[in-house]
């Protein structure tokens, strides 16, 4: 316990020297990023590059199909507000029995893929990784800090899929970061991560990667470059996070399409974009007289795209819009 206490008075010395001298040698840093290097990086091997894991694994073979149902076969009706129903002491809301949905707050966790498109399914699957607890952590806390602008968080998110080191971090990522994570989350961002890498070892790193993830690997490196040099715009970071046009779509599997959820609940994902989505949930009236009791919190799910092209979206407890006026019609206890 002393060791971790002792790390943590240390790292937290090391964050406030940290915010203070970037100010002072942020033009040598720049420098150095335009020529593609980084204070490190050339000691890393491709070896030892390409053995990262990613930050959140989640794909759709994380996906459990089983008990799916296309879109016809459930028949939506008296759909009630989710973000009515009580809260959950630890996040999350209360369901009971019918027809729920919110459009909600969601966020990019897949750098270098496509936008979501209308005709795209999307089914739920739980966030994977090494860094799961960082992100639903981050989504967590998010929802106690409405001053932080969506964009700041989603720009955090990004730097964290991108493997980006807490230590090159600077500008608004670093104070969002700090609002968001606590001392000791801080330092889970400089373990499993990368540096940037310089344009020499990305291009014999590219060779040993598939076609499909090359784009991936590329934007992730200039993210890093991006937020080392702490000069940046959120269009600057959204152009390496998004690519331009939309990928092919799976007539498989449609949009609206029903997942079955481990609790016995039916969730389905209409996103538009990736900064928002239109979550709708159907609670069976079986599953209620059962007794058992059912929490959906959204800071553990990922709406997972069948077309691996297109983007993974992170969701929250968060409404857009919500109308606190109105009255919910169903009894929930």
């Amino acid at each position: 316990m002393k060791n971790i206490q002792i790390k943590s008075c240390f790292f937290l010395l090391l964050l406030i020297y940290s915010t203070n001298s970037y100010c002072q040698f942020s033009g040598w840093k720049e420098k150095a990023l335009e020529l593609g290097t980084s204070i490190g990086a050339k000691k890393l091997g491709l070896d030892e590059v390409l053995k990262k894991p990613a930050a959140i694994t989640t794909s759709f073979e994380d996906v459990n199909q089983s008990g799916s149902k296309f879109p016809d076969l459930i028949i939506v009706k008296n759909v009630q507000p989710l973000y009515l129903l009580p809260k959950a002491t630890n996040g999350g809301f209360i369901l009971c029995e019918g027809f729920f949905e919110m459009t909600n707050k969601s966020y990019c966790l897949h750098a270098g893929t496509f936008l979501p498109s209308k005709g795209d399914g999307y089914m739920y699957a739980p966030i994977l990784g090494p860094k799961k607890d960082i992100i639903t952590s981050i989504l967590k806390n998010a929802e106690k800090h409405p001053e932080i602008n969506q964009n700041d968080i989603q720009v955090l998110l990004w730097t964290i899929i991108a493997r980006t080191r807490f230590s090159d971090y600077s500008g608004q990522v670093k104070l969002t970061a700090v609002a968001l994570l606590s001392p000791i989350e801080l330092t889970h961002l400089e373990g499993g991560m990368l540096e940037i890498l310089p344009a020499s070892l990305m291009n014999k790193a590219k060779s040993k990667i598939p076609d499909g993830v090359q784009n991936i690997f590329e934007a992730e490196n200039k993210i890093r470059q991006l937020v080392a040099s702490g000069n940046y715009t959120y269009a600057d970071m959204e152009k390496y996070a998004i690519i331009a046009g939309m990928a092919p779509v799976r007539s498989d599997i449609p949009s609206g399409i029903w997942s079955l959820h481990a609790d016995g609940y039916y969730i389905r994902y209409f996103p538009s974009g990736y900064s928002k989505t239109k979550v709708q949930i159907y609670v069976p009236k079986e599953i209620i007289a059962s007794g058992k009791s059912l929490i959906y919190d959204a800071t553990n799910d990922i709406a997972c795209p069948a077309n691996t092209g297109s983007q993974r979206l992170a969701q929250t407890n968060e409404p857009l819009d919500p109308n606190y006026s109105i009255k919910i019609k169903v009894n929930c206890k």
